[in-house]
């Protein structure tokens, strides 16, 4: 028969047929041990660890009710003692820092590691001190020039203080922002329009990174300002059209500018090379003449003195001189004959002609100087003999 079959209760036998080892306590009750019972049991051992008295009756009589309690007792107090002893341990990251506050109040500063606080007493707030954080601005600004341009502008910065980054002000980052687009307005409104739009960018926010790090310092914010970037300078949406117009105006103007200055540094030069080379031409003509004015005042001397020595010839010879400079000039020379009606006609351009040939075969020939004066002497001669004739024949 089986251990949980009717009328089996009676039976000694069949108390070691019971599976739960409960032995049929309780009557007739053939299902699985109470939850009340292993609760009991778990009681009675910590009443017996903590020197309490142990539940010996299955009834609800005093002594069962009070170790309970102290069962109940002890262990929540075992389980307070490791919730406390879990949080008095805190673990700081290598790019934090920890700000202990002790009741409300600033304590000291944790360094990265294993850590231990008092727990409901001090409270840590982690900051990251390493990482580089970034606010971003786009606004509507008024230049100094009375123009109104939008700019978008980047900051990056991190947090060297994390004791005045997490106490002195209820929200750093929102100061910065705030902060940020008051340094970038009064940059701005100092600074006309087309240094923003075009290469003062860089001086710009050169510009507003000083004087928003100015900022940060006096709000004690705990905030390093590392970087300032002016991702764009543009004219509202509103007039874009009208400023791309006369963005290209400039542009042509500086064009026109710079083709201009090409032009001009291509014909300075070339003037002024002009200019140089009139000077030297100038100044060549001015030493010629005076070397030539010398030359003559010294031939002039030289012939002075000859004319003292022989007055006659020197009078012949300054006269063919200058008879052969006026001839030399003219084609045709007539000459008046003295006593009478008849003038003689010279063709010195034939003359010339042969004079010419004739100076061509005595160089080849190898005729001199004193040559030349003995053959002149004798055109004069027969000149003065055709003039001899003439008078002759008149008187006749």
């Amino acid at each position: 028969m089986a251990w949980n079959e009717p009328g089996g209760g009676n039976n000694n036998n069949d108390k070691n047929k019971d599976p739960w080892g409960n032995n049929n306590r309780g009557g007739n009750n053939q299902g699985p041990p109470d939850l009340d019972e292993a609760l009991k049991q778990l009681m009675d051992k910590l009443n017996g660890m903590f020197g309490g008295k142990k539940n010996k009756s299955n009834g609800s009589g005093p002594s069962s009710s009070g170790g309970g309690i102290g069962g109940m007792i002890a262990l929540v107090f075992i389980i307070l003692i490791g919730v406390l002893a879990w949080k008095s341990v805190y673990t700081i990251d290598e790019q934090q820092r920890g700000v202990v506050l002790t009741l409300g109040k600033y304590d000291r500063t944790l360094e990265p590691g294993l850590q231990f606080v008092l727990p409901l007493v001090q409270t840590v707030k982690a900051v990251n001190v390493t990482n580089v954080r970034n606010a971003e601005l786009k606004e509507l600004m008024l230049t100094q020039d009375e123009n109104v341009v939008e700019v978008a502008m980047n900051v990056q910065y991190r947090v060297v203080d994390p004791v005045s980054f997490t106490l002195r002000v209820e929200d750093p980052e929102q100061s910065l922002a705030h902060a940020a687009e008051s340094a970038l307005r009064h940059e701005v409104g100092s600074t006309n329009m087309d240094p923003i739009l075009t290469s003062g960018r860089t001086q710009l926010a050169a510009d507003v990174r000083v004087r928003l790090q100015k900022y940060m310092a006096n709000y004690q914010t705990g905030i390093e300002v590392d970087k300032v970037n002016i991702k764009e300078a543009a004219a509202p949406a509103q007039v874009k059209a009208a400023f791309d117009d006369v963005q290209s105006a400039k542009l042509d103007k500086e064009r026109y500018v710079n083709e201009a200055e090409a032009y001009a540094n291509t014909i300075v030069p070339e003037a002024r090379g002009k200019a140089q080379r009139m000077l030297e031409e100038a100044n060549a003509y001015k030493e010629q003449v005076i070397a030539q004015a010398d030359g003559e005042a010294s031939r002039f001397t030289n012939l002075l003195s000859e004319y003292k020595k022989a007055p006659r010839v020197t009078r012949e010879r300054l006269y063919l001189d200058s008879i052969s400079k006026v001839y030399g000039n003219a084609s045709k020379v007539l000459v008046d004959v003295e006593g009478g009606n008849n003038m003689m006609y010279l063709p010195l351009d034939k003359i010339m002609e042969t004079s010419r040939r004739n100076n061509a075969a005595s160089s080849a020939a190898g005729i001199d100087e004193s040559d030349m004066s003995r053959l002149a002497d004798r055109v004069v001669e027969e000149i003065r003999s055709r003039q001899s004739n003439t008078r002759r024949e008149g008187r006749q």
